[in-house]
Parts: C-alpha cells; structure tokens; sequence
C-alpha cells in the first residue's frame, strides 16, 4: 500500500491520537543492554545511540533522561516522499508555543512533545486536521 503525497489530504486525514503513558529520549554507548522489545525507536548518531522508550522502561534501566514527552500518532498513511506535512503542523504547533520532535516510521508520523502540552497538542492538531 502506496502512502498519502497530497498535503491537504495529508491534513484533513492526520487525525492525531495520544498514545497512553510518558516516553523518554535517551542515549547510550552500548545498545546490547537494552531489549528492543522495550524501544519505541532507536537511531544511532557519533555520539551514541538514541533510544525512545517509556519513561518507566527508562528508570528501571536507571537511564538518564532530561525531557519526559508525551507520544502522538498522526494515523493517516503518510509516504515517506511527502512534501510539507511536517513543515505544516510543527509551524501550527509553535504557534501555541508547543515544541515538537518527529519521527517518521514507515506507515505513520510520530510527534514526541513535552509531557505538558500533550492534551493541548492534540487538540491542536485535530483543529487543523478539521479545518
């Protein structure tokens, strides 16, 4: 199945959902301790391998983090070759002050926001998604 291009079907059909619990970005030298039954996602930079995974998944592993998100799943089938989707709801998203990281999986866009402004993010998304 070919993914959505069009950016205004790509809007009307985001529909953002909050997945349940707090997620955590961390980094470490040695992935070999980690089950990546555990991880939302990984990506390995110079510096160290970056993980996301639940908040408590992180304390148990006694993993420094600094930033605890909240996770958003905009559920339409995005194409990886997509133009401007991101660019559209991250700019709607600062404009109510919202910070966002996003990640792009294979099927769907992934928004990782401060756990804060969770609720506040959707409700965001989901006015833009119906306009």
């Amino acid at each position: 199945m070919v993914g959505e291009i069009d950016i205004q079907k790509l809007i009307k059909g985001m529909k953002p959902i909050l997945n349940q619990g707090e997620f955590v970005f961390v980094s470490v030298k040695d992935v070999s301790m980690i089950d990546r039954n555990d991880t939302i996602c990984e990506f390995k930079e110079e510096e160290g391998t970056t993980l996301v995974l639940s908040r408590d998944k992180a304390d148990s592993l006694k993993l420094p983090y600094e930033y605890i998100c909240a996770w958003i799943t905009l559920t339409i089938h995005s194409s990886l070759e997509a133009v401007g989707l991101t660019a559209f709801f991250s700019t709607r998203l600062a404009e109510h002050n919202i910070s966002c990281n996003v990640i792009a999986g294979y099927y769907h866009d992934h928004v990782f926001v401060d756990i804060k402004d969770g609720e506040k993010a959707v409700d965001v998304l989901m006015a833009i998604s119906e306009k």
